[in-house]
């Protein structure tokens, strides 16, 4: 089953690669979504935290795209959570972006020592009736806190954002993201340059075996390892040639022994641990 498979049954076309704009001020986040888009990017990744909205939409009216081919995704940090906070900070996030509705909204970390995401997901369900949200996500959540909202909300998010590469191929989580009809999707599928004992993630010889034989780069790898597990993935280039690449790499077939060769790598976290870190 691909990722937009997946998608259909559970509410929202989702494609296998979406381009990502972390650390991109709002000048860059306003070129390179423009560019990604002309080059066939349909799902854009954002969030109040990355302080680049602005340019996001920007990017989004300047591509030429017509703007219902285009998935905007952007997210409701930890310190606006709350039933009054959450409505405020998203109608900022939607004139920031300078849109009349945002496709995909969701909860950046569940952040439990607040425990308010269940009062912010409510929220949230009322501007999808009002038509100003297409679908509602999380992003970071662990499978009991995915459980603990459908619980308390009578429905399960459209999809579950996380940090995943393969170094972190948090196979637990996906399989239980799609038992639950949620849609996995990484992010970080780069390890984010992540240094581990004096090397980074694309440094790993595993990596470089298999590049090798395809006469590709690890980089290429690690998409073409996310598409061979049917899981999305949110990537980020500021570099044309890179972004254009990194669309051809989730269409690249690694074989099923290379595949688990991958799978077998030592694990380690390049983000921060959902259920410990509060900086969210």
């Amino acid at each position: 089953m691909t990722p937009s498979d997946v998608a259909d049954e559970a509410r929202i076309q989702v494609p296998p690669l979406s381009f990502g704009t972390w650390q991109l001020d709002d000048d860059a986040a306003a070129r390179c979504v423009a560019g990604a888009l002309r080059d066939g990017y349909r799902m854009v990744d954002t969030g109040m935290r990355y302080h680049n909205e602005y340019g996001v939409g920007r990017g989004v009216r300047e591509s030429g795209v017509p703007r219902e081919e285009i998935t905007v995704v952007t997210k409701l940090r930890a310190g606006d959570q709350g039933a009054r906070q959450t409505t405020r900070a998203f109608r900022a996030s939607l004139r920031n972006l300078g849109l009349d509705r945002v496709d995909l909204y969701l909860i950046h970390w569940p952040v439990p020592r607040l425990d308010k995401y269940i009062e912010s997901y409510r929220e949230m369900i009322g501007l999808r009736r009002d038509g100003l949200i297409g679908e509602l996500g999380v992003s970071n959540f662990p499978l009991a806190h995915l459980d603990r909202l459908a619980d308390a909300v009578g429905e399960y998010p459209a999809i579950n954002q996380f940090e995943m590469h393969p170094g972190w191929p948090q196979a637990e989580l996906v399989a239980g993201c799609r038992e639950r009809g949620v849609i996995p999707q990484g992010w970080g599928p780069l390890g984010r340059g992540q240094l581990k004992e004096g090397r980074g993630l694309l440094d790993d010889p595993v990596l470089a075996r298999v590049a090798e034989a395809h006469r590709t780069t690890p980089a290429t790898v690690c998409l073409a390892w996310m598409a061979g597990h049917d899981v999305s993935c949110v990537a980020k280039s500021s570099h044309p040639d890179r972004w254009r690449a990194n669309l051809a790499a989730v269409r690249m077939s690694l074989s099923d022994e290379e595949i688990a060769r991958i799978d077998a790598m030592p694990q380690f976290r390049c983000g921060k641990d959902p259920l410990v870190d509060e900086e969210y």
